[in-house]
């Protein structure tokens, strides 16, 4: 409601009977009058307030009315404010006319007649409630606008994110898809091929040593295909916030040895080696069950992307923080996918021949930080890379 805008009006004159004369005559419930008995106290209410209109006497002692004008006409924040002149003066055409350029928009001559006075101030403060509430409209209007385009980034955004997690989901059963079926297509044309020699009583095919190897293939297929189902379990639980870390103190010096005891297959599958380097024992209380996975995550990947070229182990404290590096000499990382590789699904290579579901730097980082740890990375395309797990002693 119009009515509901508080309008205030300046009157200035530097008899006090006047000023309560037409304070009289103006005065309403939803307007507020300040009386200002000089030019100079007129600028100072000025400065303070917002004004619907102001009323001026023309022949005041000093700074008389014109001139009072023309410096609130010269100010940016009173400008705009309606000025209405009050004068005993005849109605001389020089006279309005000064007024007029002093910046008037009317005049009230003495006597003041009540219904004009009245009159002109119902229109100025109508005027002034009106460009008030249009301008409240606009700053509604503005604030809808910045509100709806801040709304449409943000749809934008989800949308992209949509977009993006789709495209990970599709990448996702596409690698699920390949790496499940690698080990299962191993188990199925062993089965077949077993099945044949039964067919035909070849005993010569189930010797012990022929019997060793299968089951050693056999053993393989399904740690395989335990590992994924174990990484995507952990994401679940990760996501789920039910990732659980069971403390105990241990050697992470042992860890290490006996992690790489373990790995003689895969070391000498990839045609590498790597070299232990500890000068003493490096004990403290962890989830040694999921330290020793983090680990297992970064010989792997070294296994993988190291080149064939010998891998480095560093086990040592230093400070407060105890420290696991893996070196390799391999295709390297660059600085761009540095910052990503620790994202779900991502991988340092793209080609599909290399195994691996892009889980393992993830949940390797999850678990580390549960711990009050981070892994650090260092890197150079084609010049290998560095992956140190740092612990809280």
């Amino acid at each position: 409601m119009l009515s509901e805008i508080q309008a205030k009006l300046l009157i200035v004159d530097d008899l006090p009977e006047n000023l309560l004369a037409l304070e009289a005559l103006i005065k309403r419930g939803d307007r507020i009058v300040y009386k200002a008995l000089s030019a100079d106290e007129a600028l100072s209410l000025l400065l303070q307030h917002e004004f619907a209109m102001a009323i001026l006497d023309v022949q005041m002692p000093g700074m008389n009315g014109f001139e009072l004008a023309e410096m609130m006409r010269s100010t940016e924040k009173t400008k705009s404010i309606p000025i209405v002149f009050v004068s005993a003066a005849g109605r001389e055409l020089n006279y309005a006319f000064k007024g007029y350029e002093s910046g008037a928009v009317d005049f009230l001559h003495k006597p003041l007649d009540i219904h004009a006075v009245k009159s002109k101030v119902n229109v100025f403060v109508d005027l002034y409630r009106q460009r008030k509430a249009m301008k409240i409209q606009v700053e509604e209007l503005e604030r809808s606008r910045q509100e709806q385009e801040a709304l449409l980034k943000r749809l934008q955004s989800t949308q992209s994110e949509l977009e993006h997690a789709i495209r990970m989901r599709d990448d996702f059963m596409s690698i699920v898809s390949h790496e499940v079926r690698t080990p299962l297509n191993g188990l199925i044309l062993e089965t077949q091929l077993r099945k044949l020699h039964l067919a035909k009583d070849n005993a010569a095919a189930f010797t012990m040593e022929k019997l060793r190897a299968m089951v050693d293939r056999d053993e393989r297929q399904i740690q395989s295909l335990i590992r994924l189902i174990e990484d995507m379990l952990d994401v679940s639980r990760i996501r789920t916030g039910k990732l659980s870390i069971r403390p105990s103190p241990f050697d992470l010096s042992e860890l290490v040895t006996q992690l790489l005891e373990s790995f003689a297959a895969q070391i000498a599958a990839a045609n590498s080696t790597i070299t232990r380097f500890a000068e003493q024992p490096v004990i403290g209380v962890w989830d040694e069950f999921r330290i020793e996975q983090v680990v297992a995550n970064l010989l792997t990947n070294a296994l993988r992307y190291g080149a064939r070229k010998p891998i480095e182990v560093h086990v040592y404290s230093k400070d407060s923080e105890a420290f696991i590096e893996v070196r390799d000499q391999g295709i390297g990382i660059t600085a761009e996918n540095q910052k990503r590789i620790f994202q779900q699904f991502e991988r340092v290579s793209t080609n599909h021949a290399v195994a691996g579901l892009g889980l393992g730097l993830f949940i390797s980082d999850q678990i580390v930080m549960a711990h009050g740890g981070r892994i650090e990375v260092e890197s150079e395309e084609g010049k290998g890379s560095v992956f140190r797990i740092c612990l809280p002693l």
